[in-house]
């Protein structure tokens, strides 16, 4: 039987790829291989990949590494830091009010949280990381506990043309408070393949700083998949920094009420990257509030998406959710692509959305020319007061330092 042309660049990309051994459910594995055999990379004619092409990415020869590589030199001075090189999980600290396990050792109670929420049918990416999945990290926040510290996760490329599927889990129990900072980096040009499952418990407050600072030749396709209870708190800042193709999937299940819920993203993108943002907040319950800040600097032929959703439920009154994308253009040859939505099923609410993509105010650029600074001082402090909304929302103060030292190392700023 001829296998169709379809299946057949799917089946190539994933011949020298070994299934995963560990013990996730037989269904999620059956589920993921037959997503798999049915469907192909996404294309342009996929809605929600519309400006997104993956001809590059389905083209690469990947292989998976054993080679647990070197140490990994944290980002932030917190002695908590758990090590991911080249999709095996090397260093797992002991943090007191906190449980830290690989997949490896979870219980199967624990192991049934892996793709609980977590589309597979149609999702290529989801099943590609199920099925192929080498190891993961199960971090588990224990009740009324207030880590002080944050918890560092450092996910890194030590070898070439390598394919890093990556999982975990975060569980933030009742009354819990946490930070953790995922720090996705390796001078290696990589596929990188992670999914974050947040489970944020009744009263608990769960807060994420994403830093995607990869090779610029790397390929990047997160998904981030957030389970609310009553009165929790989430946040999210998600920065991406360097990459070729990098893809952000948020979804956030908001299941309780008073809660509140802010995903924050700033990109700043050089000639032939591309940064796609893709977010869902789902109101099943009143009395919550959503924010969504999103901005983006973009110079040569760089690509921008950004596709928001919110959805609100027939009985989610009273929600408040908002919604703001902003761009930059710094060349004629850059595009920015921009798509707001509400579905609104209730009739008591606050909602409001917007988008706009403009280019840098050379009035304001003259203004500070004429009193001494330099053409590339300012536009280099234009494009700091521009992204500073975003990145004020990062509220470790030594994570928002570092974030400023990267920008300014990667654009050569000169302030």
């Amino acid at each position: 039987m001829e296998i169709p042309t379809h299946v057949s660049k799917l089946t190539q990309f994933t011949s020298d790829f070994k299934e995963s051994d560990l013990l996730i459910s037989n269904s999620l594995r059956d589920i993921s291989r037959s997503v798999l055999e049915k469907n192909d990379f996404p294309t342009t004619r996929n809605e929600s990949w519309k400006y997104t092409r993956l001809t590059k990415l389905s083209q690469l020869n990947l292989c998976t590494s054993d080679n647990s590589g070197s140490p990994v030199k944290p980002p932030l001075q917190s002695p908590f830091v758990i090590s991911v090189v080249n999709g095996n999980v090397v260093d797992v600290p002991v943090i007191p009010g906190v449980k830290i396990l690989r997949f490896s050792e979870c219980s199967e109670e624990q192991l049934l949280l892996i793709g609980k929420n977590v589309v597979l049918e149609n999702e290529v990416f989801h099943a590609l990381n199920t099925l192929y999945l080498k190891e993961g990290v199960f971090i588990e926040v224990q009740e009324n506990q207030q880590i002080t510290h944050a918890i560092q996760v450092i996910i890194e490329s030590q070898v070439n043309n390598v394919f890093c599927p990556i999982r975990m889990v975060i569980v933030s129990k009742k009354g819990s408070k946490a930070h953790v900072v995922q720090h996705f980096s390796g001078v290696h040009s990589t596929f990188t393949l992670p999914i974050t499952e947040c489970y944020v418990e009744q009263n608990a407050h769960l807060e994420i700083d994403k830093i995607q600072l990869e090779n610029p030749e790397s390929f990047h396709i997160a998904t981030d998949q957030v389970y609310q209870e009553r009165d929790s708190y989430f946040k999210i800042n998600t920065i991406s920094l360097s990459g070729k193709l990098i893809r952000n999937n948020l979804n956030v299940l908001v299941d309780g009420e008073n809660c509140e819920t802010n995903l924050n993203g700033a990109y700043l993108l050089e000639d032939g990257q591309l940064v796609d943002n893709h977010t869902v907040v789902d109101h099943l319950k009143p009395n919550c509030t959503s924010n969504e800040l999103y901005k983006g600097v973009l110079n040569g032929k760089s690509i921008g998406v950004f596709n928001g959703k919110v959805f609100v439920r027939p009985n989610a009154q009273k929600i408040n959710a908002f919604q703001s994308n902003a761009n930059v253009l710094l060349s004629d040859d850059a595009s920015m692509n921009s798509k707001p939505e509400l579905e609104i099923y209730a009739d008591d609410v606050k909602c409001s959305h917007g988008s706009t993509t403009g280019q840098m105010d050379e009035e304001a650029i003259f203004y500070l020319r004429a009193r001494g600074i330099s053409d590339k001082s300012a536009r280099a402090l234009m494009t700091q007061a521009f992204i500073g909304d975003v990145l004020n929302k990062i509220d470790n103060d030594e994570v928002s330092d570092y974030v400023q030292s990267k920008l300014v190392e990667l654009h050569d700023w000169v302030i």
